[in-house]
């Protein structure tokens, strides 16, 4: 539940709104909203940045993310410990100071004042913003994934703050909240692959009718893995993205692909000299020239499969995620003359 203790104009086109927030477990927090025709902006209720940790394996240093071959997409917001006492203290000292200084109405200043002190005074639900208690646990508030595409979902959690002890698990009636199948989720998003670069042969412009062989460099591509934790209460899970497969779309429908599905094993084997005459394992037989000036678009897509494993032993897997580059090529068609 959200209870709103002020919604006033304060400029032409901008609301400010002071709202104390409640859930059905009694837990409270103060937050402060501006909504305006240019930006809303919520001050204390979501936030950029949590307690999460993030740290990758020696092969997660690739360039790019991994997009999902389903509608799945990561948390667009959560709850997550995102303050200890002494910062959420300063917080809300840098937060209040500039909303008193401003040129808000009297009785606004005076409803922050009063709020602060319910909440936070000597006899509030965290006295002294429970400084001390530092180093015991966090505050925990909604976290907004700005990454996420959907800006309408990035506020679909409402603004609560709420108090977690180092040690104890999150609470299971916030619905949200990060637990360890969803730090797999944020690790997910944090997973980096190279660009999905092949080789060809023949190199260079191709000609009608001669296959062409495709295959990855070998020792490119390996497992990525990136772990996201919950620092002081014990809670991890490492997502794990493996290359599985390799689809090589010609870019044109004038031209027979190998295998028919289009789908390669990521072990294709590199043309060499030996291969001659038989048919890829791999590739593509281009039935027309591009033309003067023209190209054909190849994609070469690389199908990750994503695990997860998690501190407490549990596990399971996410939607396979694809990384795809795109090739330009040239198709020659060789002229025969016939005497």
């Amino acid at each position: 539940m959200m209870r709103a203790l002020l919604w006033r104009r304060v400029g032409l086109s901008a609301f400010l709104c002071l709202v104390l927030t409640a859930g059905s477990d009694g837990r409270r927090g103060l937050e402060v909203e501006i909504h305006s025709e240019r930006h809303d902006r919520t001050l204390g209720a979501s936030v950029a940045a949590s307690g999460i940790t993030y740290s990758s394996s020696e092969g997660g240093t690739g360039v790019g993310s991994v997009d999902s071959t389903t509608s799945w997409s990561p948390p667009a917001c959560y709850y997550a410990p995102t303050h200890t006492p002494e910062e959420y203290r300063a917080f809300w000292a840098e937060l209040s100071s500039e909303f008193y200084g401003a040129g808000h109405l009297p009785e606004d200043k005076e409803a922050l004042r009063q709020s602060l002190s319910d909440l936070y005074g000597p006899d509030g639900e965290y006295p002294d913003y429970n400084v001390d208690r530092q180093g015991e646990g966090m505050f925990w508030q909604a976290v907004r994934n700005e990454e996420h595409p959907d800006r309408t979902a990035q506020f679909a959690c409402e603004p609560r703050t709420f108090w977690v002890d180092f040690g104890d698990a999150p609470p299971a009636d916030v619905p949200q909240v990060v637990d360890i199948a969803m730090l797999a989720e944020l690790a997910y998003e944090r997973i980096r692959v190279p660009d999905t670069v092949v080789e060809l042969n023949p190199v260079g412009v191709q000609t009608v009718n001669l296959p062409m062989w495709v295959w990855l460099p070998v020792g490119e591509f390996g497992p990525v893995s990136v772990t996201a934790s919950l620092e002081g209460y014990g809670l991890s899970a490492t997502t794990t993205a493996a290359p599985v497969g390799l689809r090589v779309v010609p870019g044109t429908g004038d031209a027979v692909v190998y295998p028919g599905s289009g789908e390669c094993p990521v072990d294709a084997p590199a043309y060499h000299g030996g291969l001659v005459g038989q048919e890829p394992v791999c590739g593509v037989t281009y039935l027309r020239s591009t033309g003067e000036g023209g190209v054909y678009s190849l994609s070469a897509s690389l199908r990750w499969e994503i695990t997860w494993e998690g501190s407490d032993g549990s596990g399971g897997t996410l939607p396979d995620g694809v990384f795809e580059t795109t090739y330009d090529l040239t198709v020659d068609e060789v002229q025969t003359v016939v005497r």
